[in-house]
Formats: structure tokens, C-alpha cells, sequence
């Protein structure tokens, strides 16, 4: 993926000297880090994260390299940083999931009650299955299946090579298949199981 319009890196030079250009960057990727820290921690703490993720972009905004892979990849990791710090509420989120196989997030994106329910039953072995995942294998799968990363990108947002990255992502793809059964439900499963992003 590349950044959109590809001013990015731009925008986060100009804002250096300029600091009312990064809210142009905010504008621009907020809302998709937003939804990716809610499908991870819930909506209750998604506005504290996403803020918290963009104020340490701003603050270390001088060490951003723009020879790596982008912005959204570097935004990823920060947002990932902090995730970690609320790990304890991430596993928590994905046991009750788990067991209510009800996700807030995911109603908007199913219509009708027959796709909610079906949802709902898919997704709980696997929501109980992520929450038994470590930390980063977690990061490295939810990366790749919701925030739509590819390996290159996921290896600068979390700082690993990119073996690791493959290496990770097939672990919890075994993982999530021995517990799941075969698919791991329809909000990951696309994602999940298929090869090597382009």
C-alpha cells in the first residue's frame, strides 16, 4: 500500500516547521487506525489510543524515515505500541466476544439479522482463539487481516524482519485453524487465509 495521494512523508517534513500541517495527516488516517484500535480494545478506549497514537506520531515526527515502506505502515506500529499497553483489556474484549459472539464494531457492517447471527457464531471460537494468541502474533495477524498490511509493511510498523512476519503470521493461522476448525469466520477468514499480499 502506498500513502494516499502520496503526500504523506511530505505533509510530516512541512509539519516540522509547520506544525498545523500534520493535521492534514490526522484528517487523513485517523479514521482508519480509529476503527482498527476499536476492532481491537472496543469502542470505550478507541478515541484515548487513536489520539495517543497521533500525538506520539507528532512528537517523534522528526525520526520518521521516508525511505521505509510509508505512513500508514509507521502509524500501524505506533497504534500497535500502544495497543500493548492495553493488553489486559485487548484479551478481555476477545474473551467476551468469545463468549457473547457479539461484536459491536462488526453491526454496521452486516445488514440483516440472518448475517448478524451467522457472524455471531463464527465468530466466537475465533475470538477465543485470538485472545490465546501472544502478543505479536496477535499484532502481526490483525495487522495483515484489518488493517489490510502487507508483510514488507507489517515488518516496519512492529520493527522485525519480514521472516518473522511470515514466520508469525503462519503460527496463528495454524493456531486459529486447529481452534476454529477450518475457516476462522467471515470478518477474518479472507484475509486470513490467503497467500502473500502484492
Amino acid at each position: 500500500m502506498t500513502d494516499l495521494a502520496g503526500g504523506d512523508a511530505e505533509l510530516i517534513a512541512a509539519s516540522l516547521e509547520e506544525p498545523e500541517h500534520f493535521g492534514a495527516l490526522f484528517d487523513r488516517h485517523a479514521p482508519t487506525i480509529h476503527q482498527y484500535v476499536a476492532r481491537r480494545l472496543g469502542r470505550d478506549v478507541a478515541d484515548d489510543v487513536t489520539a495517543e497514537t497521533f500525538l506520539t506520531a507528532f512528537r517523534i515526527r522528526a525520526r520518521f524515515d521516508p525511505s521505509r515502506a510509508g505512513v500508514r505502515p509507521w502509524l500501524y506500529g505506533i497504534a500497535a505500541k500502544q495497543i500493548g499497553r492495553h493488553r489486559r483489556q485487548e484479551v478481555k474484549a476477545l474473551n467476551l466476544l468469545a463468549r457473547t459472539g457479539h461484536d459491536p464494531v462488526a453491526d454496521s457492517w452486516t445488514d440483516s439479522a440472518d448475517d448478524r447471527l451467522a457472524a455471531e457464531a463464527a465468530v466466537r471460537p475465533l475470538a477465543g482463539a485470538l485472545a490465546r494468541l501472544s502478543a505479536g502474533d496477535r499484532h502481526v495477524l490483525l495487522l495483515f487481516a484489518w488493517a489490510d498490511l502487507g508483510y514488507q509493511e507489517i515488518a516496519e510498523a512492529l520493527d522485525i524482519p519480514v521472516g518473522t512476519v511470515r514466520s508469525r503470521l503462519n503460527r496463528a493461522r495454524r493456531k486459529l485453524r486447529a481452534a476454529t476448525g477450518a475457516a476462522g469466520g467471515p470478518l477474518l477468514e479472507a484475509r486470513i487465509h490467503e497467500g502473500d499480499p502484492a
